[in-house]
């Protein structure tokens, strides 16, 4: 299994776990690998550091990684559990989003946390009528479940 560390055009760092080099780049060939933040599929391989198991039977202590590479130290990796967070609390109600939203602003529907799709008119008549709402762009790759 190989690991690389992986970057979009945006430079966003992400990592991505291959079977071979060669597959790697029959998956970035044909556009299925993404950045997870933003979605940018132009990805390009950074430094990896190889692993050697040179000391058989030798036990080495655990590497601990520089705050600079630690995915809940960066601004990104904060961004996406902070969103994984938000997934996890909300209801996803697709394209029904404005009139759900209408329906808990005016209490015909349980007060709950929703999530979905609408277009930029309805997003500006939800807030002339003052509900609140708030666009968060994501990611196909935060849609799904990761594997």
């Amino acid at each position: 299994m190989k690991v690389l560390n992986l970057r979009c055009a945006q430079g966003h760092g992400f990592e991505g776990w291959f079977g071979s080099e060669s597959e790697f780049e029959a998956q970035r060939d044909g556009g299925q690998i993404e950045c997870p933040l933003c979605g940018d599929k132009a990805i390009v391989k950074g430094l990896s550091a190889p692993r050697l198991n040179l000391g058989a039977g030798r036990e080495a202590p655990p590497a601990e990684l520089p705050p600079q590479m630690s995915q809940e130290r960066t601004p990104e990796g904060r961004w996406m559990r902070a969103v994984r967070e938000v997934l996890a609390r909300t209801e996803d109600v697709g394209d029904r989003f404005a009139q759900e939203a209408r329906r808990i602003h005016h209490g015909e529907a349980q007060d709950r946390g929703i999530r979905g799709q609408a277009t930029p008119e309805e997003t500006v008549a939800l807030l002339e009528e003052g509900i609140a709402v708030l666009p968060l762009p994501l990611p196909a790759a935060l849609k799904e479940t990761l594997q």
